[in-house]
């Protein structure tokens, strides 16, 4: 089950970073040197700025951050793959937003 995830996962950041990579074609004149590099850090930046908005709203409502991990079975933190989660559709849902209001 475990690996079905991380397979999940690591399909989910290539077809992310591959939408970035786009958009980032269409958007600028000139684009970037390296665009790989580029998407892959636009990735990693959004997705550790949602993992330290949801830190910072957890410690302001004083949600205990073991609440999840009682006898738990995960092997990285959940709020690290939420927010990773929610990076990865980020440009999806931007794209569907954007067609919504034309």
């Amino acid at each position: 089950m475990q690996a079905l995830g991380v397979i999940l996962l690591a399909i989910g950041i290539v077809v992310s970073v591959r939408e970035r990579k786009y958009k980032m074609m269409w958007r600028s004149s000139e684009p970037p040197s390296n665009m790989l590099a580029s998407a892959l850090s636009q990735l990693v930046g959004t997705a550790g700025g949602i993992y330290l908005s949801l830190e910072l709203l957890f410690s302001f409502l004083k949600i205990p951050e073991d609440w999840w991990s009682n006898n738990s079975i995960y092997f990285v933190e959940p709020l690290a793959v939420i927010s990773l989660f929610l990076a990865i559709l980020q440009p999806f849902v931007l794209k569907a937003w954007i067609k919504l209001r034309k």
